[in-house]
């Protein structure tokens, strides 16, 4: 039961809604200037495009400790293997919503691909989870990254305190919060700066690897197939380390409708991304073994520090800049691409209609940036966020694997469906094959945590039929929803999309 975007009257499929005339009442009795059509415009290039799918990619994880591989499959060859088959799956994911991103042309991401193959529960199921605690408590954890390293110059010789590294994190939320209130291309440009950083990072770690190389040092390369077997219920997790550091080649899709030319910029921007990527990650790991042992990553807190204060000296102490940067090029990006998530979900009636407006100036969706404000502050000051996130780890692979399932069935539902771009059917079969059975892989491994995130998955079921198919509402609830999306709309100066033209 998904509604139409409507301004006039209240829409029985959503909740906190109130009947909105889709103008802005007259500030001081004047009208508000300018006659131009409020639309979030197409300003992403191929350029900026690619920044965003490897600025959000590229976190802090494969500077600080990408031990989990290691970890989980006992060997350096391994690990290795790993990463670059984690490479490669991600890519065929990346190729399957090419298809898709330039087949539906509505951004919101894995959202939009299930609400149009499966129906509103199980898009609206994603979009709760994604909402309440998937995307603040993700936020958090990479911002705390951010707060860390970008203090550690300051504290060389003593312990940084927990309340200053919260702190500081909250100021970092808050400038990206605010960045993207603000403007999207300056939004972009500020994530082109710090992709280039984050690369620059990486060759700072690769070229020496690569000169040890050259010098023949590989004694951690010897019997590198040898240690200790990798278990049924090790590889899975491996798999998942794996494919979590490669995380983030889906949110260009989020962001469709800005894209410029999506039938070629997607596909290249994919492409490119996830090249740059996979090899990066993997010279990165083969750099790090050419001067430290498969025992001493395992041990390291920050392996990039380690790497570095042994080749590069005093120059290691740029390493945490660079990470707090790469850290803060992943929240930029992550809070440009969820926006358009919960803007698509409110335009469709799952999400307050106050969501789906566009500041009358600025082009940008003001209230679906910052309402991830305010719960990305109770989980950065509050909760085990890990232990969130290893709840519902598996629940993000889950909905990414159905929404590339659907891409099959379209295939058959719908073959004379328009597609610009279209990838051979084993690509999606297979990466929809694994994305599917490392839940359940995960659920045997860690019945616990999975269980319990797919209990808090499952509150999306009953909040579904609570708040968007039960259309019998109190008036009081009605006429409350009214006066706060009204207010609201005043105080943030925003309207419904394509609705300018009534001012």
């Amino acid at each position: 039961m998904v509604r139409k975007p409507v301004v006039s009257t209240i829409s029985s499929g959503a909740y906190l809604q109130g009947s909105v005339n889709g103008r802005l009442p007259a500030l001081g009795g004047k009208e508000p200037p300018g006659r131009e059509k409020v639309v979030l415009k197409k300003k992403i290039t191929l350029l900026r495009g690619t920044s965003i799918i490897i600025g959000t990619i590229i976190g802090a994880g494969i500077f600080i400790s990408p031990k989990g591989v290691l970890q989980n499959t006992g060997s350096v060859g391994l690990s290795l293997v790993v990463w670059t088959v984690c490479g490669v799956l991600s890519l065929f994911g990346a190729l399957s919503y090419a298809e898709l991103g330039t087949s539906i042309k509505k951004s919101g991401g894995h959202y939009t691909y299930i609400l149009e193959v499966f129906g509103p529960l199980p898009a609206f199921v994603r979009v709760w989870v994604e909402l309440l605690i998937i995307r603040p408590a993700a936020t958090a954890v990479i911002s705390l990254a951010f707060g860390r390293y970008i203090l550690e110059p300051f504290f060389i010789h003593c312990e940084i305190p927990e309340l200053a590294i919260k702190l500081i994190t909250a100021v970092g939320i808050t400038v990206v919060m605010v960045l993207n209130s603000m403007s999207v291309s300056w939004s972009a440009r500020i994530q082109i700066f710090l992709t280039f950083c984050k690369l620059t990072a990486i060759l700072i770690i690769i070229v020496p690897g690569v000169m040890q190389l050259i010098k023949g040092q590989t004694q951690y390369f010897k019997d590198a197939f040898s240690g200790r077997d990798a278990s049924i219920m090790g590889l899975p997790l491996a798999f998942y380390y794996g494919m979590y550091a490669y995380a983030g080649w889906f949110y260009l899709n989020f962001v469709t409708e800005e894209v410029e030319n999506p039938e070629k910029t997607i596909p290249l921007a994919i492409c490119i991304s996830m090249a740059i990527v996979t090899v990066g990650y993997v010279l990165t790991n083969v750099a790090y073994f050419t001067t430290i042992s498969a025992e001493e990553l395992m041990l390291s807190n920050a392996v990039a520090v380690t790497f570095s204060e042994r080749l590069l000296g005093n120059f290691s102490l740029a390493v945490p800049i660079f990470v707090a940067l790469s850290c803060f090029g992943s929240m930029n990006g992550g809070v440009f691409a969820v926006s358009r998530l919960f803007y698509v979900a409110s335009r469709e009636g799952h999400l307050p209609e106050i969501l789906s407006m566009i500041h009358i100036r600025k082009h940008t969706p003001l209230p679906a940036v910052i309402v991830l404000h305010p719960l990305t502050m109770i989980m950065l000051f509050s909760g085990d966020l890990y232990s969130l996130l290893n709840f519902l780890s598996f629940a993000r692979w889950l909905f990414i694997g159905l929404a590339v399932a659907g891409l099959i069935y379209l295939r058959y539902k719908r073959p004379d469906m328009h597609r610009p771009f279209k990838v051979p059917l084993f690509i999606p079969a297979l990466f929809s094959f694994t994305c599917l059975f490392m839940v359940a892989l995960s659920l045997y491994s860690d019945p616990f945590s999975t269980g319990i995130g797919f209990i808090i998955t499952l509150t999306g079921i009953p909040a579904y039929y609570l708040f968007i198919i039960w259309d019998k509402k109190p008036k009081w609830f009605r006429r409350m929803s009214d006066i706060i999306t009204r207010t609201l709309q005043i105080i943030l100066e925003v309207v419904p999309e394509e609705d300018c033209h009534k001012l």
